[in-house]
Parts: C-alpha cells; structure tokens; sequence
C-alpha cells in the first residue's frame, strides 16, 4: 500500500478518536447518560465508521448499536455505556467534573448555562447542525449571538468535533482569547455543545 495513503489513513484514526475523546467528555460531564445523549452518541459513531476503521471506534459503534435494538437504554446498559467512556477517558469520570485527561479548557465544574439575554459564541464543527441551526436554536431559547469573543461575551460553545489538538486548529485563537477573558475574571464560561445541549433541553433529561 502507498506509505502516503498509509499515513493518511492513520491521520484520520487518530483524529476520529481524539474527537470521540472530546465526545465523550462532554457525555460524561454530569456521570449519567440519558437514552437521548446515547442516540446521539450513536449518530457520531455512525458518521464516524465511514471515515475510520479503527478498532475502538468499531467496538463501540456496535456496542452502542446493540443497546439501541430495541429502541430502549435501561438503566443498566445506561451505566454499562458510562463505564465504558469513563474507562475509555482513562479516569473515573465525577459528578458534576468533565472527565479527565483532557486540553479542551471547559469549565470546571460545569456552570449552569442560562439563555436569557446571554450572549453565545459557537466554535468549532457541532454536532447537532450547521453554525446556522444551533444559532436558531439559541435564539429560540432566548439567547443571543456574538460575533467574536469580547468582554460581553456569556458562553464560548466547543464542537463536539473539536479535539485536543485544537491550539493548532484555525479557530484556536479565538478559544484562547475566551481563557483569557476568563482567567481575568470575567463572567465568561467556555462549555461543550453537549452542555449547551442539555441547558437547552435540545438532549432530552
């Protein structure tokens, strides 16, 4: 096989993996999984397989698959899933902690997320749409839309799709800027979409 066909594919590998790393994070964040947040777990991993034929990917899409078979998440497969990614994150993940390892720059503990004439800033590829949908979304909920980071800004909202190595993506100032805002003591919360989601009910509880 070409060695740069051999390279490439490895590059996707690694980075569907540090995406699901990412996904999962923010799955874990409250330690419960709710039979919605599994479907949409299930959603990246179906869109993932295409992309990837890494193991690990493959072993949870099928597991995944076989918990939604009879269109019901019981309470026990439920906790069976969040071992599964919490061993996957390799820590045990906490209530109310994003679980660790991780160089996403979430809040920690999760804030609690309110629309209400707050400001959002999404970055990043989400999962739940187009930048389009979730600003709609948003705007249903009441929230309103930044343009940039500044000093007004409420929430800095990571896409699932965002990985570690986000530093190096095109948008990895404007994350940096938001962990300046906030170590200076700002009101600014950096959130992943699946906070985001939940807040807004768009992920059932």
């Amino acid at each position: 096989m070409d060695e740069h066909l051999i390279f490439n594919r490895k590059s996707i590998d690694d980075r569907q993996v540090d995406t699901l790393i990412g996904l999962s994070k923010g799955l874990l964040a409250d330690g419960q999984l709710v039979p919605a947040e599994v479907e949409f777990l299930h959603t990246w991993l179906v869109q993932a397989r295409h992309a990837t034929t890494h193991p690990i990917i493959i072993n949870l899409f099928d597991k995944v698959s076989s918990i939604l078979s009879d269109g019901v998440v019981d309470p026990e497969e439920g906790k069976e899933l969040l071992g599964i990614l919490a061993q996957f994150n390799g820590e045990k993940s906490e209530l109310g902690e994003i679980a660790k390892p991780t160089t996403l720059p979430l809040n920690v503990p999760a804030p609690t997320v309110d629309f209400t004439a707050r400001q959002f800033l999404f970055t990043g590829t989400c999962a739940y749409g187009t930048r389009k949908q979730c600003e709609a979304a948003t705007k249903s909920l009441g929230g309103l839309l930044a343009q940039n980071v500044n000093q007004k800004l409420h929430y800095l909202v990571i896409g699932s799709y965002v990985t570690d190595s986000w530093a190096h993506e095109t948008f990895g100032r404007k994350i940096e800027l938001a962990m300046e805002y906030r170590d200076r003591g700002l009101p600014l919360a950096i959130i992943s979409e699946v906070q985001w989601a939940k807040a807004g009910r768009l992920i059932d509880m």
